[in-house]
């Protein structure tokens, strides 16, 4: 199931001006028990949003922070390279484990991704518990509301 969320904002408190864009949940591609055939129809279902939205500006791929690169995480992010879609990385769940082990599983993944594209993409830290990186992936979306606005 692919679920849109209508959102209102504005830039701050005080602004009269609103900007509405949608935020747009797809399932997951790694941890769902479903047969072979759904997950292959998932698969293509998030594949072809994906690579004919016209109106998509990015999308936020999550990844545990709390774990070593994972295959199937490597390989959504390199088919997201190979359709030429922009993407940003959510290390999520970073207070869930001990800085360093989160720093280092960061380090890894970005050292996976070396192989894969030229320039690394924008990436957060995030905790939904201690709300870290909340402002900063709220600013990117305004940012990129402002690029299409002026587009």
């Amino acid at each position: 199931m692919i679920n849109h969320f209508k959102i209102t904002s504005s830039q701050t408190m005080e602004s009269r001006s609103e900007t509405e864009w949608y935020l747009v949940d797809l399932p997951g591609y790694g941890f769902a028990k479903t047969s072979l055939s759904n997950r292959r129809r998932w698969e293509q279902m998030i594949e072809n949003y994906l690579r004919k939205r016209e109106n998509l500006v990015s999308i936020f791929v999550l990844v545990d922070s709390r774990h070593e690169p994972q295959k199937i995480d490597i390989a959504f992010v390199q088919s997201l390279v190979l359709w030429n879609v922009p993407f940003s990385l959510v290390f999520t769940k970073t207070d869930k484990e001990k800085q360093r082990t989160v720093s280092k599983n960061v380090k890894d993944f970005f050292e996976e991704m070396k192989g894969i594209m030229q320039f690394l993409p924008h990436h957060f830290l995030t905790s939904s518990i201690k709300k870290s990186g909340r402002e900063k992936i709220l600013n990117f979306i305004a940012e990129k509301n402002e690029e299409l606005k002026g587009a």
